[in-house]
């Protein structure tokens, strides 16, 4: 395993949110982060697909630790757009992300979620998200 992707899955696995939905960093190099979540009954809605908050948070995770990587950490969602194409059905969502842009103080990346079922990936949403610099109260940068 690289080191990144071992900085990476530290940091995934710092937020308690990300653990408590079974979240799992497989890619993390070069702008680009691969997150992948087990469908479980609990993430579902009442017709048997993935929650649309669960595939928005996919989405942003995953455009934040894109953009995050290619400006070098210490970054916060500003803004994320996600469309939604057909229902997330499945044993698995994963999620595909790549910085388009950044700069100093802000990034674009852009994503899309696929569900896994009986092996075939189907693309059932795409978002689009920016991210800015994070400051501390004190106006020092963030470094995670």
């Amino acid at each position: 395993m690289s080191d990144t992707l071992a900085i990476g899955r530290a940091i995934l696995d710092a937020q308690p949110f990300s653990r408590l939905l079974g979240t799992e960093m497989t890619h993390y190099a070069n702008g680009n982060v691969e997150l992948r979540l087990p469908m479980t009954e609990r993430l579902q809605q009442q017709h048997g697909f993935a929650h649309g908050g669960v595939v928005a948070y996919l989405a942003d995770n995953a455009l934040t630790f894109a953009a995050g990587l290619a400006m070098g950490g210490g970054v916060l969602t500003a803004e994320t757009k996600v469309n939604m194409m057909r229902p997330a059905i499945g044993e698995l969502l994963i999620a595909r992300a790549t910085t388009l842009s950044f700069g100093r103080t802000q990034g674009v990346a852009r994503c899309e979620i696929y569900a896994v079922r009986d092996g075939e990936e189907v693309l059932c949403a795409a978002g689009q998200g920016t991210v800015l610099r994070a400051r501390q109260p004190s106006g020092e940068a963030l470094t995670q």
